[in-house]
């Protein structure tokens, strides 16, 4: 399972999960609230994922270091201000609600398991790598901040 790790990136990941999604919704029963209804919940959630995966990159930018998920070690600093003062992954926080929105969108319930998935497999095969790879490079200061702030929310 190794191989993996650090392997497809995340953007990629969340477009396969949100295919996953739309397949599942497609052949299983759906829900059916009012179109108005659905379509602004989506809209909600969405605007605040896209939020939080802005602001991550715009944190990374600002630090100038590497916003590469596939190549943590190539970190040159650790943020920790801003968003990063939440969440130690905001723009994994922020791709988990946008498929949270697609999921409101197709309106069904079944399709909140792509959600699940996607956030296992991002456990698993992106951040427990990354966190090992930062660990490495930043020692005490990244396992104190993995004490202060939660992985996702």
């Amino acid at each position: 399972m190794q191989a993996l790790e650090n392997r497809i990136p995340p953007p990629i990941v969340t477009a396969l999960f949100g295919l996953l999604m739309w397949l599942t919704a497609r052949y299983t029963p759906g829900l059916a609230p009012a179109n108005s209804v659905r379509v602004l919940v989506a809209l909600l959630v969405l605007t605040i994922g896209v939020f939080f995966s802005v602001v991550g990159v715009l944190s990374f930018r600002q630090a100038q270091t590497t916003v590469n998920p596939l190549k943590p070690e190539t970190a040159s600093a650790l943020v920790r201000s801003g968003i990063y003062q939440y969440s130690r992954n905001p723009m994994y926080v922020g791709f988990a609600l946008v498929l949270l929105a697609w999921a409101c969108y197709l309106a069904s319930l079944f399709a909140l398991f792509g959600v699940l998935g996607f956030v296992l497999y991002m456990n698993r095969f992106q951040i427990r790598p990354e966190e090992r790879a930062l660990i490495t490079l930043f020692g005490s200061e990244y396992s104190v901040y993995q004490t202060q702030v939660r992985r996702w929310l």
